[in-house]
């Protein structure tokens, strides 16, 4: 049985290249690395299940990693601009939290 997200984060919680991602994401791009914006298929079964196709990765800079590291940011969504809801993992995709928007 997947345990569902383990709670939520502030986008202003996210580290600073997380709340960077997140900007892109809802501009629309450019984004850095070649994968962000690919279809996410939740093989972990940790977000809430969706048809294929729903959710997309991003990548969150990891400071000192000369490869993608292990942080990403999932939005799932019909409209990349907008999507309904968006997750933070830490530790490639082990466990995520919402992400709230507190504007």
């Amino acid at each position: 049985m997947p345990e569902g997200p383990s709670g939520t984060v502030a986008v202003q919680q996210l580290p600073l290249e997380g709340q960077q991602t997140y900007q892109l994401i809802h501009q629309g791009g450019p984004f850095p690395y070649e994968k962000d914006g690919v279809v996410f298929g939740n093989r972990e079964r940790i977000l809430p299940n969706q048809a294929r196709g729903y959710y997309h990765e991003y990548t969150v800079k990891t400071p000192g990693e000369k490869t993608r590291g292990a942080r990403r940011i999932v939005c799932g969504g019909l409209e990349l601009k907008t999507p309904k809801n968006c997750y933070y993992s830490d530790d490639h995709y082990a466990t995520f939290r919402e992400i709230v928007d507190k504007k």
